[in-house]
């Protein structure tokens, strides 16, 4: 991947704030670190279902663009407004295997389930700014009803969860309100 393209995922972040970086490079459960810094702290599936995925995804997963795969996302809220926005993709052969819970999981967080089982394996993270027109930013703002503007843009960061030789890809798009959460 050529990483000095617009287009590609970083392994390094340039150009974001103190505590935009606090948020995007933390390793631990996104959920964990929501939920105590909130009062009240909930998850929204939006969208599940078995389809296509994106280009770039279908590298990082090992895909053909024929196979389908559950792709699942969801808001998670710090009161009554989101502050991330995620989006998982599992292939559907992994639902037989390592990740055959995850179609049933609802309205509960996918992190609860990554983060508390030690044998599951974390890629490094991946990170880009997405703008209007980029199939996530598209996506997450949908859920940013109640903002008189749209953001520019916003910070994604994306990275593999892998059991038993099987993966997950999870992508977190950071919302604005995010930032009001203390660090």
């Amino acid at each position: 991947m050529n990483k000095a393209h617009p287009l590609a995922w970083h392994s390094a972040l340039t150009s974001v704030s103190y505590h935009q970086r606090n948020w995007l490079q933390d390793r631990g459960s996104l959920t964990r670190r929501i939920q105590d810094r909130c009062g009240q702290f909930r998850v929204k599936r939006v969208f599940q279902s078995f389809s296509r995925i994106y280009g770039d995804e279908l590298a990082v997963m090992g895909l053909r663009a024929s196979e389908l795969a559950m792709v699942r996302e969801v808001y998670l809220y710090c009161g009554n407004t989101p502050v991330v926005f995620a989006h998982s993709v599992v292939a559907h052969k992994n639902l037989r295997g390592a990740w055959r819970g995850l179609s049933g999981l609802g309205n509960k967080s996918l992190g609860t389930v990554l983060f508390t089982n030690p044998r599951i394996k974390r890629t490094p993270l991946e990170f880009k700014k997405v703008s209007c027109g980029h199939f996530l930013y598209d996506r997450a703002c949908a859920g940013l009803a109640g903002l008189s503007s749209k953001p520019a843009n916003l910070w994604a960061r994306r990275s593999l969860f892998t059991l038993h030789g099987q993966s997950i890809l999870v992508t977190e798009v950071f919302l604005p309100a995010i930032l009001d959460l203390p660090l």
